[in-house]
Parts: C-alpha cells; structure tokens; sequence
C-alpha cells in the first residue's frame, strides 16, 4: 500500500514506523528538517523536505497514486493538516485522514460536512486518549477490557500478582479445575511476559507479573473474576493530577456519569482557566500532585481511581505509583514514551495510556481495505486485536480452525453469528457474515491478512 503521512512529528513518525513494519511503501513530508533527519536515524522511509500545503510537493510525493495519506503536522494552528488534506483528496489520494486538536472539528455536522469534502476521519487523539480512559474507569474490575457485539464477548487482560490462584499453574492444570460448563465460557488466548507474547500451550506456566488475555462469553466474566482472584471495584470518587486537555475533557465526562471529580494542576493559571472552563461541582485545586502530603491531605485515601496526566512521564507513573501504596484501588497512567509502557506495567500501575499507540490503533484500520471493524492495542503487549468480517469466498471459511494453517503468532478469540455469540475452538469453522475476533502480533498481520482475502 502507498501512505503518504504529512508531518514527522511524534504522531507522524510513531505511524511511520508502524505502518513500515507491514511492508508499505511510505513518504513523510515535512517542512522542518530536524524532525526529518531525526525520522531518518531510525528507519528506512523515503522523505521530503517542503510546504506542507504546497500542492507541488504533494505531487512530488505521490499523492496522486496513494492508497491512504495521514496528515498529522504537529502545528498548534491545524489548518495544515485540513488544507493538506482537502489538496490531496483533489490530488487523488484514495482515503485521506487528519488530526485536528479541536472537539469543535468532531461534532456531527462538522464530521459530515467534512466527509462529503472528502476526509473518511477527522481524529483528535487527546479526544480518544480521554475515552478510552473513562471506559476503563467503568469498568468493575481492575483488568483491562475490550467489548465485541454490545458485550456479548469480552477480552480481558488480568495480570497476576502474588496472590493469584494460578501462579506455578500449567494452563493444562488450570483446565481441569474447570466444569465442562465454564471451559465453554471463556479461553485463554495469550500471555504477556517481559515484553513478549506467548500464545500459550497446555505445559505453559503461569508466572508473576504476567498479562493473561482472556476471551469470554458476559456469563464467562464473573468466573474470570473467580478464578483470576479479582475484587470489583465501582468508581464513584477520582483524583486526577494534571491538567490537560485529555484531563479537562476527562473530569467533564466523569462528572456528566456521576461522579466525583477532584483535579490537581500545578499552573495557577491554568487552574483558573479549568475552573471557567469545568462545572463548578468539579474541585481545581492548585498544587504539586508530586507532593504526597499534598494527595493525602486532599483525600487521596478516600479515592476510587488516581489518573495521572500530567506532562511528565516519570511523574504520572511515580504518583500512580504513590496512589496504589496509599490505598487507591484503580490507577491510570498517561505515558508517551513507548519505552515506558512497560516499566509502568511492571511497577503495578493498573493501566497505561498512550496517545501514539491509541491513534495509531485508530488509524491501521484503514490499511486493511475495510475488512477490519477496528483495530485496538491492549498493554501488556504487542499485539493488537483485530475485528474482521467474513464474506464468501475467503481462506478462513474453508475449513474448521484446527485444519487452517494459522499464523503461529494469531488466534482467534471468538465470533458473533447473528445473535450468537461464541468463544472459539479448533472445530468451530467460520461461516460468511461472522465477525471475527483475532489476537495478533504484528508479524503475523501479514499471513492473517490472506485468510481474510
């Protein structure tokens, strides 16, 4: 596939790199050298140095014959990337998309207003970084969760602590605690550990600190909680530290679902801003979030859920950190530096959010020729789960699962049938109109993908 992505900036080059790994042919245009020679050092793309909104460097880059063009220039003003987009539409481009840093952009009106201009989607990733986090805040139980067919099937992500039932457990030793009954409910499809995926077999072994990914029936979830050692937790009360856009649109949605919101910002007049901008019942306190006297003295200790947005990696993960030693249940952590995801994870931290891998989630969707209901990362790994739908003719519904040559990195969790949702097994075959859930790693994507032609 042909991408052409305007702007080498964080979000630019992040994509870049993802997008170069399932072997696309890629050209980033930017106006700004450094940010150019800097995407260079770490990977191989063709680039170009000029006016982002000169229609003669989008010829030169190929716009005209591209499948899909990003524009992501990280300007504070994004007139580029809706004039880059607009010319490249005109150009040709096949699908184009663009990242605006304005809610105004992403009403219903503006969205169709813009689609019929020819941009397929307007993303705003503070915007998707601030829901994803609320769907996690509503959740009953610490686990990360992902929802198919209005919760009919769930993936959930447990990660085990030193009190867990299955520490030194083979999955084979685990199964057989299980009725016939509950094995029908749900399945365990994969294990992060250290930075690795295992898709695991009947003599894997359960280990502390692993991310074990589960696909479930909803009857299956309350048994997942059972065996999994999980307590449900309900968030009535957040603290959040930092304040952002994604924690100003946070507190705003969390206080429209009822509940109570206490926001710390070090920035006195930023504090001001939040409190015009922000219900009067949402608490602004101005203060260092990195003080613990100052957390405790706030209630911390009497907190559901500790979100940590600041502009700080170090310090959202280091209070989230504090938060959990102090009693909070739930922490959520804001963590642009990839490198960091993990170490986050391994410091306990319940959740960690990151703009690049959530945007970027949103936006490979569009590389897989709309066979793809979405695509979503889940921490704890690399992979990436993607939702596909079946139709006449494809590899996957030739035969049962167990006789499909699948990718040894790729499994599928489960599938929707009409009404019927299932979890699946080596006999289940799938049938034209299913859609299918998969767990994949991104070297996998490619084989996966030929199933699905």
């Amino acid at each position: 596939m042909r991408i052409v992505i305007l702007g080498a900036g964080r979000v630019g080059s992040h994509l870049a790199k993802m997008l170069r790994g399932e072997e696309n042919d890629i050209t980033i245009i930017d106006d700004n050298d450094a940010r150019l020679s800097k995407l260079r050092t770490s990977i191989d793309v063709r680039t170009m140095q000029g006016n982002p909104s000169s229609t003669l460097i989008l010829k030169k880059a190929g716009v005209d014959k591209c499948d899909l063009f990003i524009a992501v220039y990280p300007a504070e003003l994004q007139e580029t990337n809706i004039v880059g987009a607009l010319l490249a539409k005109r150009l040709g481009a096949a699908k184009v998309l663009a990242r605006v840093n304005d809610e105004e952009y992403l009403s219903s009106d503006n969205r169709l207003m813009f689609n019929e201009l020819g941009i397929e989607l307007l993303f705003y990733p503070e915007r998707i970084a601030a829901d994803e986090i609320v769907a996690q805040l509503k959740r009953t139980t610490t686990s990360e969760t992902m929802e198919f067919g209005r919760g009919q099937l769930t993936i959930s992500l447990f990660r085990l602590d030193e009190n867990s039932p299955l520490l030194d457990l083979r999955l084979s030793e685990f199964v057989q605690k299980l009725t016939r009954e509950e094995a029908e409910q749900f399945r365990i499809i994969a294990i992060g550990r250290g930075g690795n995926t295992i898709i695991p077999g009947p003599d894997t072994v359960f280990q502390y600190n692993d991310m074990v990914f589960t696909f479930s029936r909803q009857e299956g979830i309350d048994l997942l909680i059972k065996y999994f050692g999980q307590s449900t937790i309900q968030v009535q009360k957040v603290m959040i530290v930092g304040g952002n856009e994604i924690a100003a649109m946070l507190a705003a949605d969390l206080f429209a679902n009822g509940i109570e919101v206490k926001l710390i910002e070090i920035d006195h007049n930023r504090c001001l801003e939040l409190s015009e901008k922000l219900d009067d019942e949402i608490e602004v306190v101005n203060g260092d979030g990195r003080n613990s006297d100052l957390l405790f003295d706030e209630g911390i200790n009497e907190c559901d859920a500790f979100v940590a947005l600041t502009g700080s990696d170090e310090t959202n993960v280091l209070t989230c950190v504090v938060a959990k030693k102090m009693g909070v249940p739930r922490t959520v952590a804001e963590v642009e530096n990839t490198e960091y995801v993990r170490l986050a994870e391994e410091m306990g931290v319940d959740s960690v959010i990151n703009k690049k891998l959530i945007t970027a989630a949103n936006i490979y969707r569009f590389t897989l020729g709309g066979k793809a209901r979405f695509v979503k990362y889940m921490r704890g790994t690399n992979a990436e789960v993607v939702e596909y739908t079946a139709t006449a003719g494809m590899p996957i519904t030739k035969k049962p699962l167990k006789d499909i040559s699948f990718p040894a990195g790729a499994i599928v969790g489960g599938i929707i049938r009409g009404d019927e949702a299932f979890v699946a097994v080596g006999d289940t075959q799938i049938q034209e109109g299913d859609r299918v859930a998969v767990f994949a790693v991104p070297e996998s994507l490619k084989a996966l993908d030929k199933l699905f032609k």
